[in-house]
């Protein structure tokens, strides 16, 4: 499931995707995915694409949350969760933090320079 995930966003031109393992860590799945989109736009089409992978690969309870707004979307395929946020919301919540990870340099900040 994990490689239907990252070839999706390698497909849809994610920015910045890392994979986290969560195999003895948590107990909701084995890998969080995530990744950045352009805009609400890019987002959307990265999570119909990721439901259509998801379902395919055989993931019967593909659920999502936020597609509507835009900012941050989080989708649950089983085994593995994935948040896709536009560059300057992934840099506000900064997930990877809570696993011991750096954000990918220069997410959201060239949206902070020009405002």
């Amino acid at each position: 499931m994990l490689k239907a995930v990252e070839t999706v966003l390698d497909d849809d031109q994610a920015m910045e995707p890392i994979v986290i393992d969560l195999n003895g860590k948590a107990s909701y799945a084995d890998f969080m995915v995530i990744a950045s989109g352009r805009n609400a736009r890019h987002l959307g089409a990265m999570t119909t694409h990721l439901e259509e992978q998801l379902k395919a690969a055989g993931s019967t309870k593909v659920r999502v949350e936020g597609k509507s707004i835009g900012d941050w979307v989080l989708i649950d395929g089983g085994d593995v969760v994935i948040h896709l946020f536009r560059p300057d919301i992934r840099r506000q919540y900064a997930l990877e933090k809570m696993w011991g990870m750096e954000v990918p340099a220069g997410i959201g900040e060239e949206l902070a320079a020009s405002a």
